[in-house]
């Protein structure tokens, strides 16, 4: 890995740029454009108080991944969460409880974290944590959450927190989505996208890229879709094939390029979105942002891991501090190899060298 790379510089600038263009995004809506400059300015002491850290010798990440519930109402083909179990039909009893969530939000703003993105299972089944979230103004929390059960109480939530964003999983047309969602959820994701419209909220989407949808999902129809009805954020995610079989649907270097060059044209002709890619261009970076240079993860019981596709973990912050966590052993061994810069395909690095990984904890 590049020695020269300065990645507080890079992520922090990063950070900016995507509150700039939230900002942007949100211009023509005088609530969200208020809460989007209060967020400017928090983030920028978040900025401060990660380059203390850093200058100290502790690099804090603005981001965080948080898994709040192991439960999910839906079978989605080739998810990667129920593939490694940490997804089920029903909660698990050690998951972490309310109060402890509430904690780690509290210690997250302490360390100037900026964005915690709240996942899963499905996180809006927790709506307590939801809440918990919500009352942490100075951190973005985008949702990323399969649609099923946003109703009049989450709109309410959605109205009176603005730093939570819903961000809800489509797969481009109808039948993509309802192929690897469930027959009615295309339907049911184009209804709560027109109400969020209609009240004037804040959402985003966020897109599985496969060999199969990258032209669907990059076409300028379906992006004019979303805009025009009101989304104001996608999110891209590069399949993680799962199995064998499923190789064939992560994308490869002629389809990343084809990806790039739309995501490009997408972004100069729709400023009133903000587009994020993951995990995006990795040489720009320094490599792969995990295990705590950019982002890491927190599953449902309490487990630090480097990413959600790297399900491995040395410490649980029921036990520690997130400090304390994002300088697990485990994370540096990460951060001191060459693995993160690694050669991959599809992605996520980590998957694919998953028995390096799973040696580095033995």
């Amino acid at each position: 890995m590049k020695k020269d790379f300065d990645i507080q510089s890079y992520m922090t600038a990063g950070v900016e740029r995507v509150v700039k263009d939230a900002l942007k995004a949100t211009l023509k809506n005088p609530k969200e454009a208020a809460f989007m400059m209060r967020f400017a300015a928090a983030s920028k002491k978040a900025s401060a108080k990660r380059a203390k850290s850093e200058a100290e010798g502790t690099h804090i990440p603005p981001f965080l991944i948080a898994s709040i519930t192991s439960q999910c109402n839906l079978h989605c083909a080739g998810c990667y969460s129920r593939s490694n179990h940490a997804t089920n039909d029903c909660a698990a009893h050690d998951q972490l409880s309310d109060e402890e969530w509430s904690r780690i939000f509290e210690e997250a703003d302490e360390l100037g974290v900026s964005f915690i993105l709240l996942a899963g299972g499905e996180p809006l089944m927790r709506k307590d944590v939801i809440e918990a979230a919500g009352k942490k103004k100075d951190i973005l929390f985008p949702i990323f959450t399969n649609g099923v059960f946003i109703d009049d109480n989450y709109y309410g939530m959605f109205d009176k927190y603005r730093n939570l964003i819903p961000i809800m999983s489509i797969e481009g047309g109808k039948k993509s989505t309802d192929a690897r969602r469930g027959e009615g959820i295309y339907d049911l994701l184009i209804g709560n996208m027109d109400r969020f419209n209609e009240k004037g909220l804040v959402y985003g989407c966020s897109v599985t890229v496969t060999t199969e949808n990258i032209e669907d999902v990059m076409s300028e129809e379906f992006i004019s879709s979303l805009s025009e009805r009101g989304c104001k954020a996608v999110i891209f995610v590069e399949y993680v094939p799962v199995t064998k079989e499923s190789k064939e649907l992560a994308i490869g270097d002629a389809e990343r390029e084809f990806f790039s060059k739309k995501l490009k044209k997408h972004r100069e002709s729709n400023e009133e979105m903000v587009f994020v890619s993951f995990p995006g261009d990795e040489k720009s970076s320094g490599g792969c942002i995990a295990a705590g240079r950019g982002f890491f993860h927190i599953n449902s019981h309490g487990g630090a891991e480097p990413c959600p596709f790297s399900p491995y973990s040395d410490i649980n912050v029921r036990d520690t501090s997130l400090r304390e966590a994002v300088e697990s052993k485990l994370f540096r061994a990460l951060r001191d190899t060459d693995i993160l810069n690694d050669d991959h395909n599809g992605g996520c690095v980590l998957f694919e060298k998953r028995e390096q990984v799973e040696r580095m904890i033995m």
